[in-house]
């Protein structure tokens, strides 16, 4: 619950100009009151007046430059009208809706205290009621760095204003279970949130929602079918559908648990073989892309990657996805099946998208390059003819994805989907330092300036003014960063957290970083600092498990069992080359 943060009063012009923007009618007496938070939720009133009264109450997460509430983003009109029982003290609000704002309009009533000479009602008291699923919170992050705590909580409001009985991209205008963000996203949700009995409903709901000759739409349940020109894009895209076979796995990483695997292998293996009709020489040419890629444009379809790369790219990770499902549940024939199936996705992509001699893919953006980095699909003609991996070709790849980086002015230019690839492959090859610079600002894109503008939400577009919704968490891919780089926590892939690695990477200016995960065998907790050049890590490893711990410039892990433990090295500064 929130409270009142600040009250305006509106002017008879304002009331006018509003009435102008919402199309209703408002009475003279109307107020807005900024509740501090952005939020999915209602408002709850108590209010004193007489029998037939009414109080109507408008939100909304943004205002009108004559400071009235804006619904104009986010699918106007959407308000609640209470009448009035005129039995003293009432206290209401809505039961069966629920919107994403921070501002209530209050029209037909004065506040307690206020001039009343035309008897209106009385608004006692009012209230933000912030509702989201009941998911445990499970983790703890803070660090000495202000942007990286406050963008963590940034991101965790906007997951709890989505986490509802799906997780849907906003709290107001569309509310659908756009499924790219289950994926891309997952990682830093499972860190964050005890998902054991929400992650079987989302599995239900994606086995529902698909069709019957095995495609997956992109939202689940399929609540509006989007057809008609232009429209196809959004229906089914790889991207967000691969959910159905990505998801699974990563739940079984984090809890240890294959049933989701094992319960939707069917349909996991169903989707493949459809995608599979759907290409061309094994390349897939349809779908979003990297969705909301981001450029001296507005954002929206992928500008900056080709669409049949990104397509391409998750084809095969899905099929690889595929294959470790196939292990799991035993299936010998369709390990060979799809691993042939795999082998030519990766040849046909690297024809296709490769520039060898440029050491690029595609449009050799961020996204072109990170996505075959962060896959292993970065393949060259052996001296026999066929493709093998190339680690030199590989390694130049990566030299220009940093110089891309460094050319944009250490910023990213991927959006929605290749912002996850691009920040794990630049930590995969050691470059955390890179990413601490690409998000220790308060320019655009990066989460410092949503914060200076003002959000308290994560936002749809990095500069919340070009955007149509003030709380989606879809760009929240840097919470899996903290994590599994700063904090340095990750699960044993066949033990979920049984066994653990713990592998910080002190980076920046950094001086410290408290963090707490509470897994299925008790909370682990990582506090480390740095002074003087002396890395200390104090640990504590739950009971019957253990912890595989590299420290900062050791190449070499140890293993500790359950109890406290405090480790204290000499600081190395150290780029693993891939």
């Amino acid at each position: 619950r929130y409270g009142l943060r600040k009250v305006t009063k509106l002017t008879p012009e304002q009331i006018a100009s509003a009435c102008k923007s919402t199309k209703r009618t408002i009475d003279l007496s109307a107020f807005v009151l900024d509740m501090g938070q952005n939020l999915a939720g209602f408002p709850e009133i108590t209010v004193r007046g007489k029998r037939g009264q009414k109080v109507t109450l408008v939100v909304a997460e943004a205002l009108t430059e004559e400071g009235a509430c804006n619904q104009r983003q986010t699918g106007r009109q959407h308000y609640y009208e209470y009448t009035l029982k005129g039995e003293g003290d009432e206290t209401w609000r809505p039961r069966f809706s629920y919107y994403g704002y921070r501002y209530i309009q209050v029209e037909g009533a004065v506040l307690k205290g206020e001039k009343n000479p035309r008897k209106l009602p009385v608004l006692k008291d009012i209230q933000s009621c912030f509702v989201y699923n009941s998911a445990k919170k499970v983790s703890a992050f803070e660090c000495s760095n202000p942007i990286f705590n406050a963008a963590h909580c940034l991101i965790e409001k906007a997951v709890r204003s989505n986490m509802q009985s799906v997780f849907t991209d906003c709290p107001h205008r569309e509310k659908l279970g756009w499924l790219e963000q289950v994926h891309l996203n997952g990682p830093g949700l499972l860190y964050n949130y005890d998902l054991t009995a929400f992650a079987p409903q989302i599995m239900q709901n994606m086995a529902d929602a698909q069709h019957r000759n095995g495609a997956m739409p992109s939202t689940a349940p399929e609540y509006v079918v989007f057809e008609g020109p232009g429209m196809d894009a959004f229906a089914e895209s790889p991207e967000w559908g691969g959910a159905l076979v990505i998801f699974p796995y990563m739940y079984y990483e984090t809890y240890g648990d294959d049933s989701l695997i094992k319960k939707y292998y069917q349909n996991m293996r169903r989707y493949v073989d459809y995608l599979s009709t759907r290409a061309d020489n094994h390349i897939l040419s349809f779908g979003l892309g990297d969705w909301y890629d981001y450029g001296d444009f507005r954002a929206g379809f992928s500008r900056n990657t080709p669409v049949p790369l990104v397509a391409t790219a998750h084809y095969y990770m899905i099929v690889k996805y595929l294959i470790k499902a196939a292990r799991i549940v035993g299936n010998a024939d369709d390990v060979r099946y799809y691993n042939s199936l795999a082998n030519d996705i990766v040849v046909a992509f690297n024809e296709r998208f490769q520039d060898y001699d440029a050491a690029q893919y595609g449009t050799g953006s961020q996204c072109s390059n990170a996505l075959p980095l962060f896959l292993d699909m970065v393949l060259s003609r052996g001296h026999s003819g066929g493709y093998e991996t190339d680690r030199h070709l590989e390694r130049k790849v990566f030299k220009n994805l940093i110089k891309d980086v460094e050319a944009h002015g250490n910023r990213l230019t991927t959006g929605d989907v290749g912002n996850r690839y691009l920040i794990q492959t630049l930590a995969n090859y050691g470059a955390d330092e890179l990413i601490y610079k690409m998000f220790n600002h308060e320019e655009t894109p990066g989460y410092g300036f949503q914060l200076k503008f003002g959000a308290t939400t994560l936002t749809e577009q990095w500069d919340p003014r070009q955007g149509s919704s003030w709380n989606h968490f879809m760009m929240g891919q840097i919470d899996e960063w903290f994590f599994n780089s700063l904090v340095g926590i990750s699960p044993d892939v066949k033990h979920g957290y049984q066994k653990f690695r713990i592998a910080p990477k002190p980076v920046g200016d950094l001086k410290y970083v408290q963090s707490s995960y509470e897994t299925l065998y008790g909370k682990i907790t990582v506090d480390w600092t740095r002074e003087n050049g002396r890395f200390k890590l104090k640990l504590s490893v739950p009971v019957n498990t253990v912890a595989v711990v590299t420290l900062p410039g050791e190449k070499e892990p140890r293993e500790v069992e359950s109890g406290k433990h405090e480790f204290v090295v000499n600081e190395q500064q150290t780029i693993n080359e891939p």
